[in-house]
């Protein structure tokens, strides 16, 4: 079994995307090649390469290309994402308000959470990510529909 020809720097490139974006796995491929990137259970990054990986794996640009054009994008009111309550969605993809098709909604406006509660889930890369409170307070707002796609830096809730 010979040594798999792994390029070190993607890897790293990889992991350095997860962090400013929050992500908790991304996967890319190229050609027959394609390597994942995720989080474990501890917060470590861990890798996994699948199928040949033959030839190095090019970083994709979408997470950073997106970043740079969520403000260009984002239809929001500048009022909601200059609120100091704003929780801003960390990564692009699929807002939804609950944990399954038909449950009830993590939160309602008027509601009170406490900080670390899960707001709502985006997933991106099918990983769903939960978004907790960054602070406890009363839900003013959810700026989302259900299944609705964001962008980098949404605001998604306001919190007071």
């Amino acid at each position: 079994m010979s040594k798999l020809d792994i390029d070190k720097d993607v890897i790293r490139e990889l992991a350095e995307i997860m962090n400013e974006t929050g992500l908790g796995e991304i996967e890319v491929e190229h050609g027959n090649s394609r390597l994942r990137v995720s989080r474990g259970s501890s917060g470590t990054v861990q890798q996994v390469v699948a199928p040949a990986a033959a030839a190095p794996v090019a970083a994709a640009p979408a997470p950073v290309t997106a970043a740079a054009s969520a403000a260009e994008a984002a239809p929001i009111s500048s009022d909601a994402a200059a609120h100091p309550g704003a929780v801003k969605s960390p990564m692009v993809g699929t807002a939804y308000l609950s944990p399954e098709p038909g449950a009830p909604t993590f939160v309602n406006a008027g509601d009170t959470v406490s900080q670390g509660q899960t707001l709502l889930i985006v997933e991106a890369m099918k990983t769903m990510n939960p978004i907790a409170a960054p602070k406890g307070g009363k839900v003013v707002e959810v700026l989302v529909a259900d299944s609705e796609p964001v962008e980098f830096g949404q605001p998604l809730v306001i919190i007071e």
